[in-house]
């Protein structure tokens, strides 16, 4: 698998100059089209370790910054993800940070203000973070539930790095170095992607990403037919209404019909 990143826009050089000028930034954009790519490929350019959380319903500000443990009869601090992130001047990722309750959230504000610094209240530490640190977040605000929203002041703390698919002839670049399938699958992979993201405001749904356009690639190398991988890949993980999966199937066979058609 090839570590290259393709970039959709100018969010490597924006991404470098606020990393330049100590600024967290916040990368929204549907699933699979790159974030977590960018974060990696941001780190192996700036030359800084990558610290990534995963937010979830039950994450509380000690799993982000540490607690008190019982070690041997002893009671010891241990940090938490984000403590460790900033001692080490690394870049911390949180990932999907709309999932986490708005409380745990109020430990990022002093990082992400002039003071740039964690409070570790329960430990009695104060920890500037250094000039290499980098608070970054990322979302998918086109999906989130309506009772998951950030909070404007939350939002407006970062510089914010909207994320977009490739065009068609570059995602069907990155199925092609991440698989070797060959380029005309690839292509219609794509164009089966392309036809159903277009139909999404019709189902509802999340729209296929680049990644499982890879994960049917996969298939197809190891010898699935094209419309196998597609529906076990590409269709079958957007909905369990038979009815919306027998539509799509349609429009999936349409897109890989005619195997010598271009995108």
């Amino acid at each position: 698998m090839t570590d290259t990143y393709y970039a959709s826009g100018t969010e490597v050089q924006l991404f470098e100059r606020a990393y330049r000028q100590r600024l967290p930034v916040m990368l929204t954009g549907p699933t699979g089209c790159g974030k977590t790519r960018l974060i990696e490929h941001m780190g192996a350019l700036l030359g800084r370790p990558v610290v990534t959380i995963s937010c979830h319903d039950d994450l509380t500000s000690s799993d982000l910054v540490g607690r008190f443990t019982v070690t041997g009869g002893d009671v010891l601090w241990t940090d938490g993800p984000l403590t460790r992130a900033v001692k080490a001047g690394a870049i911390c990722y949180l990932d999907e940070v709309v999932e986490a309750r708005h409380d745990s959230l109020a430990v990022l504000h002093s990082l992400t203000d002039h003071r740039r610094t964690l409070f570790l209240d329960r430990a009695g530490e104060v920890v500037p973070a250094p000039d290499t640190f980098m608070l970054v977040c990322s979302y998918n605000p086109a999906y989130r539930s309506s009772l998951k929203e950030l909070k404007p002041s939350f939002r407006q703390r970062f510089v914010t790095l909207p994320m977009h698919y490739l065009p068609a002839d570059r995602e069907a670049d990155v199925v092609v170095a991440e698989t070797g399938v060959a380029p005309g699958t690839a292509q219609r992979l794509v164009r089966c992607a392309t036809a159903i993201r277009t139909a999404d405001a019709t189902f509802h749904f999340e729209p296929p990403s680049t990644r499982v356009l890879v994960t049917a690639a996969h298939l197809i190398v190891a010898g699935a037919t094209e419309l196998e991988a597609a529906e076990a890949a590409v269709l079958a993980p957007l909905s369990s209404d038979s009815a919306i999966t027998e539509g799509l199937l349609e429009v999936a066979a349409a897109a890989l019909a005619d195997a010598d058609t271009a995108i």
